[in-house]
């Protein structure tokens, strides 16, 4: 009797295990298959070669050895500097700082928060930013663009309303960095470009992102979490708003280095999809009724077992069952088979060999992300920041 009840738990556990491992290997497979995109319609856009007005906003909260290097490299694109304005919202910066970027071409704000965010950030610099823009692009206080980053989103704004662009490591210090970078690149994989040759919304990452500038106007002031990029994009896919992923347009991102670093921005994420899942669910029935599938597709992936938790539990259950109960290992050493391909899939080819040789700094790294589990408050709103070591 008590190895009955074992094995039905043992099969409700697969199969809700399984369903986070079907998604993956599904978006992984997705990904092989040929771009569709309209090229015709990018290269007209290109042709007509009109200059649009971008509203470049840095929110920085203590990125006192960050920001004034990823300001200085974004000053020298080659796009028309009477066409773009940079504003840095420096929040919690030392005056050194602030004396430093008050010397440069920019727009610099200094609001005092009693509770900081980056959605605050944000919509005061809205506020706060005279002009008239055509787009508004969101980069983080540690990010680094090429000269042609402007150029290149000039000519996909005249098609697309939201874009986000390929947010890729800028460091590889050590095993955390490599696996940090290597996560980011299968979400790329997996949550934008699939996606998109599916022809479903890209996945938001928080920077790298450029929006309509009235657009960005009439939803910035409803973001009230610490996950504001999965509040913005559920604003989005609600008015049907398409979100398309750029590949080739690069923003260079500082990945975690540290374990500590490593657990507080995992908290921060973890938080962030717990709350984004309980928020979307009541509006689940009103997505179905009216066939929104990207917002059912971005409810689902809340749902989602986080990869690096999944792993180490798949290779866990795997091997206990084949210790303990053998017969019943089979079907858990397929599953983990089948993650492992795909995220083989997911990882771009430069990318494998170093990632891999990496595996054994994740069980460290996911007893950090468990430890998180135990502290989730749902209703928290508190931003909880990220160091930069630059």
């Amino acid at each position: 009797m008590i190895w009955t009840v074992l094995h039905i738990i043992e099969i409700v556990l697969w199969c809700i295990i399984a369903c986070s491992v079907a998604y993956v290997v599904f978006f992984a497979i997705i990904s092989l298959f040929y771009d569709k995109e309209d090229r015709i319609a990018i290269h007209a856009a290109a042709l007509k070669n009109e200059m649009a007005r971008f509203l470049i906003l840095y929110p920085a909260y203590k990125e006192d050895s960050v920001i004034i290097n990823a300001v200085e490299q974004f000053l020298l694109q080659e796009y028309p500097t009477t066409h773009y304005t940079v504003a840095v919202i420096s929040d919690h910066m030392q005056p050194e700082t602030n004396d430093i970027l008050r010397k440069m071409p920019i727009t610099l704000l200094t609001p005092t928060f009693e509770k900081s965010s980056k959605a605050k950030a944000m919509q005061y610099a809205i506020n706060e930013v005279q002009g008239k823009f055509d787009n508004v692009v969101i980069l983080d206080a540690d990010n680094v663009v090429r000269p042609d980053f402007l150029s290149q989103l000039n000519v996909l704004c005249t098609i697309y309303d939201a874009i986000q662009c390929h947010r890729c490591a800028k460091n590889a210090n050590n095993d955390v960095a490599v696996l940090d970078g290597a996560s980011e690149e299968i979400n790329n994989t997996i949550f934008r470009k699939a996606h998109n040759r599916l022809g479903f919304s890209s996945a938001l990452i928080g920077s790298g992102m450029c929006f309509k500038y009235e657009l960005f106007k009439e939803n910035v002031f409803q973001l009230t979490t610490a996950g504001e990029d999965r509040e913005m994009e559920a604003l989005l896919l609600r008015q049907e708003v398409f979100i398309k992923y750029a590949p080739e347009i690069h923003v260079f991102d500082e990945k975690v280095s540290s374990q500590d670093n490593f657990q507080r921005q995992r908290m921060r994420w973890m938080t962030a999809q717990i709350q984004s899942l309980f928020s979307n669910l009541p509006k689940i029935p009103h997505a179905i009724f009216h066939g929104n599938i990207n917002f059912i597709d971005k409810t689902i992936q809340q749902a989602l077992i986080p990869r690096s938790i999944l792993i180490v539990l798949l290779a866990g259950i795997s091997i206990l069952m084949t210790v303990i109960v053998p017969e019943w290992c089979e079907k858990w050493w397929i599953l983990f088979g089948l993650l492992a391909v795909a995220l083989f899939i997911a990882l771009p080819r430069q990318l494998r060999f170093r990632s891999f040789a990496k595996v054994f700094a994740i069980p460290g790294l996911v007893l950090r992300m468990l430890k998180n589990v135990l502290h989730i408050d749902r209703k928290n709103t508190d931003f909880i920041h990220t160091e930069h070591h630059s």
